[in-house]
């Protein structure tokens, strides 16, 4: 393919029309109502990514592939803006929630959409951790915890950028010794791409020069129906994890290892998201509803793993989701307030959007049970998880 540094496309020349029938805070328990409307789905306009900060540049990079999907992501958080993929009818549907604009994410009350996590995706608790014997004090921005690297994680900084080829975005971003606490001269590369078969895959490699902990992932917020579409609650789920990891009041793991069976988080079998979220049940009370991890069915396999399966109850898309990671969190959209507004025009209300994260287990630093977190200098951390859609007739 022909090589660019920048691709920047116009949204005027990428508009779609797709006819729809239709984490910090205090959560609205008012579903929205939905409206029978046509939505056009476009890709931002490239000029309102284009800026200055922390004196370097930001600007929106365009993906796209030869079987009608595109994806526009920004430098500014590495956070994915916009993804097109085919609906039933054959043209795209925006599926990832987010901004028209770089202020847009700037000014938003939530922190995190579409945004590159790290140091380390999820929370740990009382914002520390011991290595060596040795505590390292993080920032707390969660309470008394630290929730995706801290007040200013990855999200929020200017990653480098360059495009290799039409489908493929390189971010590289070096995190300082002592950023938000966190030992060592992370050495980050993240590559986002396009497959052919419509795969949105996420590459994440580091080293680091002093031993430390690292859990990376991409906090996409999607609607399968669309953004813009109303709840999720009945997008059918399918998740492979026989157990999952409960929390205590502040949604730090308890340390245990619980079957989903006989609870609301069995999702082994499809089921509606809103079928048992508002069930009598003290997890879900924790959070709200379902902001949980889930141990996902290694049975020791290594490489990619299928690790869930979600459905659009109205477009018939289908998002399944392939990882090296153990855990997958699983975010149902319970802190939107509506205080946001989208590229559609539409507001983040109340579970119109959910998350799932691939990763390794949240407080693991100080969890000797879950799987290792830990890097040493002279090793790379390699993380590869991909998100593959088709249509269901």
């Amino acid at each position: 393919m022909k090589r660019h540094n920048t691709l920047l496309i116009s949204s005027s020349l990428i508009l779609f029309t797709f006819f729809s029938a239709c984490n910090d805070g205090n959560s609205n328990t008012k579903e929205p109502q939905e409206k029978s409307q046509a939505k056009g789905y476009a890709l931002p306009d490239p000029g309102k990514f284009s800026d200055t900060l922390n004196g370097k540049t930001t600007r929106l990079y365009v993906l796209k592939n030869h079987n009608g999907m595109a994806a526009a992501f920004t430098n500014y958080g590495g956070r994915l803006v916009s993804l097109l993929v085919p609906g039933k009818d054959g043209k795209p549907v925006d599926v990832v929630v987010g901004f028209d604009s770089q202020e847009g994410y700037q000014k938003a009350t939530e922190r995190y959409f579409g945004g590159t996590i790290g140091r380390y995706g999820n929370r740990i608790a009382n914002a520390r951790f011991s290595l060596d014997g040795k505590e390292y004090t993080l920032s707390a921005n969660n309470g008394r915890n630290t929730l995706h690297g801290g007040k200013n994680g990855f999200q929020e900084v200017v990653w480098d950028a360059s495009q290799p080829n039409d489908s493929t975005l390189v971010l590289h971003y070096l995190s300082k010794d002592g950023e938000e606490g966190f030992p060592g001269n992370l050495n980050v590369t993240v590559t986002y791409a396009l497959s052919a078969d419509n795969g949105l895959n996420m590459d994440y490699k580091a080293t680091t020069d002093k031993k430390t902990v690292v859990n990376l992932t991409n906090h996409a917020f999607f609607n399968l129906n669309g953004e813009g579409s109303g709840t999720i609650n009945d997008h059918l789920l399918q998740v492979n994890a026989g157990n999952y990891t409960p929390v205590d009041s502040t949604l730090i793991p308890t340390g245990k290892i619980e079957p989903v069976s006989g609870t609301p988080f069995d999702f082994r079998q499809p089921a509606a998201i809103g079928k048992r979220v508002n069930d009598k049940n003290e997890q879900l009370k924790f959070g709200k509803g379902y902001d949980h991890n889930f141990v996902l069915d290694v049975n020791g396999k290594t490489g990619l793993i299928h690790a869930a399966t979600i459905k659009g109850d109205k477009s018939g898309i289908v998002m399944d989701i392939f990882t090296t990671e153990p855990g997958l969190q699983f975010y149902g959209g319970n802190f939107m307030q509506g205080q946001n507004s989208f590229k559609t025009g539409a507001k983040d209300e109340f579970r119109t959007a959910f998350c799932l994260e691939t990763q390794h287990f949240p407080d693991s630093p100080n969890q000797p049970s879950f799987p290792s977190t830990i890097l040493q200098p002279g090793k790379e951390y390699h993380s590869n998880s991909v998100y593959k859609f088709s249509v269901d007739k």
